[in-house]
């Protein structure tokens, strides 16, 4: 039986497993699928990865979404997926928390059953989420970007999230557990980082998307109905000034500036001179950027010391939007994985 949310207790001696700065792969995908499929009234299941031991596909925190509604997300390279599949049916259909423990390890894993090739063990919870009332306030607090998600799962069937302090609490049935000495588990799911783009161009039909699919959380400022038009079918839109665009997201992690216009450039980098996010992008050739210099004050150009990443983007990936598009993505995917 499910229970009602209750507040969180703080409880010692708690496993807790460092997590990134920000969330890794692209969990936003995996958790709006589930939102999808609670809301159409089907019974998703979500995988989550809790203890990996050797060489795995992925890491402690990976989610993929199974069950009643589509799979969304990869613990492995697919080789895996049949088998969690089958044990998240048997956890959507009973509404029980079932434990799966994925060992690799010994040589004839190398050659027999799934033949995964890899020598690794993990171990994942599969949460029945039509058994979680209120779930989904969980997962859209998460969405809603800013805050990291703890999630605390025992092995005898409690489950509890916890984020800005808000706090959500059940108790299912529970299937076999897995063999580890570990009674329970603390993963964090990090906050997705996010992208403030200062002006669309060519180069944002592809940028958007690419980074959406990544992970990234993507803000557009853009007034020109040109380029607003190109960027609106991949993403949300600011009418702002840079200014204001930079008022009203002062916490991005990313800042690109973008607007293929001397003016409009010039007036994001002094916005961005007073911010403080930790990653501006400039588009365009290094004359260009020392010919915007000369019209900034001396304290903007000191303040975007160290921060300007000019021009953005990894070198040697072509010309042309879409090359341009990967170099950039590529050069914050890096960054991403370095904080």
């Amino acid at each position: 039986m499910s229970a009602a949310p209750s507040a969180v207790a703080a409880c010692s001696g708690k496993r807790h497993i460092p997590a990134p700065g920000f969330a890794e792969g692209n969990p936003g995908a995996v958790l709006q699928a589930a939102s999808d499929a609670l809301s159409a009234g089907r019974a998703p299941v979500l995988a989550l990865v809790v203890e990996t031991e050797g060489s795995t596909y992925a890491s402690i925190g990976a989610l993929a979404l199974f069950g009643d509604g589509p799979h969304v997300g990869w613990i492995s390279g697919g080789c895996l997926e049949p088998e969690i599949e089958r044990v998240a049916r048997v956890a959507g259909d009973a509404g029980r928390l079932e434990w799966l423990d994925i060992d690799t390890t010994d040589d004839d894993a190398l050659f027999s059953g799934s033949a995964v090739g890899c020598r690794g063990r993990q171990v994942l919870a599969l949460l029945p989420l039509a058994a979680m009332p209120q779930v989904a306030d969980a997962i859209a607090a998460w969405r809603a970007g800013g805050q990291a998600l703890a999630i605390t799962l025992e092995r005898t069937g409690r489950i509890a999230c916890r984020l800005d302090g808000r706090a959500w609490s059940w108790t299912l049935p529970v299937g076999e557990a897995p063999q580890t000495t570990s009674s329970d588990w603390t993963l964090t799911l990090q906050r997705a980082p996010e992208a403030l783009i200062l002006g669309a161009g060519p180069e944002t039909p592809t940028l958007i998307p690419m980074l959406r699919s990544l992970g990234w959380r993507v803000i557009v400022a853009e007034r020109r109905a040109r380029w607003r038009d190109a960027a609106a079918p991949h993403t949300d839109l600011l009418d702002l000034h840079p200014e204001a665009a930079v008022a009203a997201h002062p916490h991005a992690d990313v800042a690109l500036v973008m607007h293929h216009g001397f003016e409009s450039d010039r007036d994001a980098l002094a916005a961005l001179a007073g911010s403080r996010i930790p990653f501006i992008g400039l588009l365009g050739p290094q004359r260009r950027r020392d010919d915007l210099f000369k019209l900034l004050r001396p304290a903007e150009r000191e303040a975007l010391s160290g921060r300007l990443r000019s021009p953005v983007g990894i070198p040697h990936c072509g010309r042309g939007p879409e090359a341009i598009a990967l170099s950039i993505a590529t050069q914050l995917q890096q960054w991403r994985g370095a904080r």
